[in-house]
């Protein structure tokens, strides 16, 4: 008894070295909120269009959203720290062919491509690895804190970039991004692994795949990619996380713009983005631990009925207090829908595949990405304003709070079976 305890123990503290070594990977992403300085840089003195300067960072939004499903499927079969030492490399390389390729070409094939595709092969890692290491219940919790450490990276990474820029030149900082983000994401991935009762569902998966198995998602609780996307839960799920990604992004865009617009004293620009930075770092450990305690889909209802709300009213905001709390709830929302449904993928549909299963959940992000803050720009050229996208955002939002008050997680076999002997008696 004494030895089994011994054992949890240790596993425990080594849970929680994995949640450290997550977050401080995630800190590390933050290459991805570097762009806006670099791109003001590349405007100013490379002579570079806004719409050349905006590319790399859609391509490497676009890399992260697709290599995230194949960092997935690979996070499944061969661990975490093989593929986040991968992501790290591969990070470095793309900051390093910025500077050893200084045109726009270059830049977007190592900012854009390689950087993107590392951001989307350690996501996919960090998360996965942490939460097998907590009770079911703590996912909510586990989950939120290892990806605080994306929210939090725009408080130092922009102005660190900034910094650089403004010290060594602009492709000179690219070198020394590499070296410092390369090194610490190979650094923590070195300390990311899974329990051994985990890694051997890698073996028994394919021994498994020489009897096929029917079904047996619906038997066990733990479904792959293709029982999953058969699910009415996971078009459910998918909607849900579009219609939070959407408005998010949609929101985190265009906030200067919209404060440009509808205030009529300056503004502290720097001290909105901050704002956002702490909200979103801030809803994922907050509402990842309420969602452990009311459920995931009801407590992303309330979130979504409060975005709903505020976005009703946005348009009506003219001044700068105004707007900043009614952005602060959204970003938290926003925050929240990062760290509840990667924990709802494994309530929904098991930890076995869970890497894979959520990177498909997250091509809802990727889709979002492109939409929303597309659709925002459309409407602000059409009509002037931003009142039809607070509309359309508020319409989405209660849409997606409707739909998580009737999700529920699949039901076994063996609840079947229990619901028939019940009506039998």
């Amino acid at each position: 008894m004494a030895l089994s305890e011994a054992l949890m123990a240790t596993g425990k503290n080594r849970g929680w070295v994995v949640v450290t070594a997550g977050l401080a990977i995630n800190l590390m992403f933050g290459s991805l909120y570097t762009w806006s300085i670099f791109s003001e840089n590349f405007i100013n003195t490379q002579g570079w269009t806004a719409s050349q300067a905006s590319t790399p960072y859609a391509a490497a939004i676009a890399a992260f959203a697709l290599v995230m499903l194949v960092g997935g499927k690979l996070q499944d079969r061969l661990g975490p720290r093989v593929v986040i030492t991968i992501a790290g490399l591969c990070t470095a390389a793309g900051m390093f062919l910025c500077s050893a390729m200084p045109t726009e070409t270059g830049v977007i094939l190592g900012f854009g491509v390689l950087n993107g595709a590392g951001i989307g092969l350690g996501y996919s890692a960090t998360a996965p690895a942490a939460v097998k290491w907590f009770k079911p219940e703590q996912k909510g919790l586990i989950v939120g804190l290892v990806v605080t450490g994306f929210g939090l990276a725009p408080l130092y990474a922009a102005p660190l970039a900034k910094y650089l820029i403004a010290e060594y030149g602009l492709f000179a900082s690219f070198n020394i991004l590499a070296v410092f983000f390369g090194s610490v994401i190979v650094t923590g991935a070195q300390f990311m692994s899974v329990p051994e009762t985990t890694t051997g569902m890698a073996t028994a998966d394919k021994k498994a795949k020489e009897t096929p198995v029917v079904a047996d998602g619906p038997k066990t609780g733990e479904y792959n990619w293709k029982q999953m996307i058969r699910t009415p839960q996971f078009a459910m799920l998918w909607l849900m996380f579009l219609a939070g990604s959407m408005t998010g992004l949609m929101m985190i865009g265009h906030i200067g713009n919209i404060a440009k617009l509808q205030l009529t004293d300056t503004f502290n620009i720097t001290l909105l983005v901050q704002a956002f930075s702490v909200a979103n770092a801030l809803g994922r450990p907050g509402a990842g631990l309420i969602s452990d305690r009311i459920g995931r889909a009801c407590t992303m209802s309330i979130l979504y009925t409060l975005q709903g709300a505020v976005l009703l009213m946005f348009g009506g905001f003219d001044t700068f207090s105004m707007i900043l709390m009614g952005s602060l709830v959204i970003t938290f929302g926003y925050g929240a829908m990062l760290a509840v449904f990667p924990s709802a993928t494994a309530d929904f549909f098991g930890t076995r595949n869970l890497g894979f299963n959520y990177a498909i959940l997250f091509s809802a992000w990727g889709v979002a990405g492109m939409a929303g803050p597309k659709l925002a720009g459309y409407l602000l050229d059409t009509t002037g304003g931003y009142e039809s996208t607070f509309m359309i955002c508020a319409g989405v939002s209660f849409a997606a709070a409707a739909i998580g008050l009737m999700v529920k997680p699949p039901k076994k076999a063996a609840d079947f079976v229990g619901v028939q002997a019940a009506q039998a008696a």
